[in-house]
């Protein structure tokens, strides 16, 4: 039984010169994959719960897990090649045939995977962040994988975005030091308004909002920002923090429903588009 068994593993797949592929061979490749796959899984697990023990931040947990992936498949995949009994002079010849590639159609790809590191190890995106891009993609970063990130929007889409537009482009990057953001809410009353009284509607407005933020450097404020055409231009500058921050349509919504309430209670008029037409008899 034995014997034919190892008959069977002998048999040769295919031949090429003096190279033959054997069952066996594939056999022990696929078992090399096979235990790096599983050997990740239990490293991973084991810093994990070592990193937790320790207190080390999330971040760097992360950092650590995907460096050791890299590093697992790599010699997994090199080990993998020597079962077939691909020489590792071979291998250089495909190095450097990738070389090649790489050269000419594959730029785009080392390009991620570069930036890719770089973002891992300076820290610039964590996952958790919630970053706006140039093109108006806002939202949440749910991973950074060797050659894409993973966004979540407002719309509750998952968008792969290139790494390598983290770090040609600029980003704004809401959560990257603190959880705290301000934001500026638009709102006009009409001409003959008394000012001072609209900013004190305003201040209402932002007391009524529970997740107004109140701290000696950050309280709420009301500008003048413009004399538009139809009426004077003001905005509510207000702080939140926390989820909220992933949140600005939530946010601007329940600000915006405090200030009409307010104006309304104190009688100021809010305008809509006007037009003064002449005619000539």
């Amino acid at each position: 039984m034995i014997g034919q068994l190892q008959n069977w593993l002998s048999i040769p797949l295919l031949t090429l010169g003096d190279f033959s592929l054997r069952i066996a061979d594939v056999a022990s490749a696929f078992g090399i994959l096979l235990l790096g796959a599983l050997l990740l899984r239990v490293v991973n697990k084991a810093s994990s719960a070592a990193a937790r023990r320790s207190g080390a931040h999330d971040q760097n947990i992360y950092i650590v897990q995907r460096v050791l992936k890299y590093i697992v498949y790599s010699v997994a995949i090199l080990l993998a090649f020597s079962a077939l009994g691909v020489s590792f002079d071979n291998l250089m010849l495909v190095a450097g045939a990738l070389g090649v590639g790489i050269g000419f159609g594959l730029q785009s790809i080392v390009n991620n995977f570069v930036c890719g590191i770089i973002i891992l190890f300076e820290k610039s995106l964590r996952i958790g962040d919630f970053v706006e891009l140039p093109n108006g993609l806002l939202g949440e970063v749910r991973e950074i994988n060797i050659r894409s990130t993973l966004i979540r929007t407002l719309d509750n889409a998952d968008i792969l975005v290139p790494n390598a537009d983290f770090v040609s482009n600029q980003v704004n990057n809401w959560t990257l030091n603190d959880d705290i953001r301000r934001f500026s809410i638009h709102f006009s009353v009409a001409y003959g308004s008394d000012l001072a009284s609209v900013r004190e509607a305003g201040l209402k407005a932002a007391e009524d909002v529970p997740i107004t933020l109140h701290r000696e450097d950050i309280k709420p404020g009301v500008l003048v920002t413009e004399l538009g055409s139809s009426g004077v231009e003001c905005s509510l500058i207000v702080w939140a923090k926390g989820e909220w921050v992933k949140r600005p349509g939530l946010v601007k919504s329940q600000y915006l429903t405090a200030i009409y309430n307010r104006l309304r209670e104190s009688g100021i008029e809010i305008p809509f588009p006007q037009m003064d037409v002449h005619m000539r008899s």
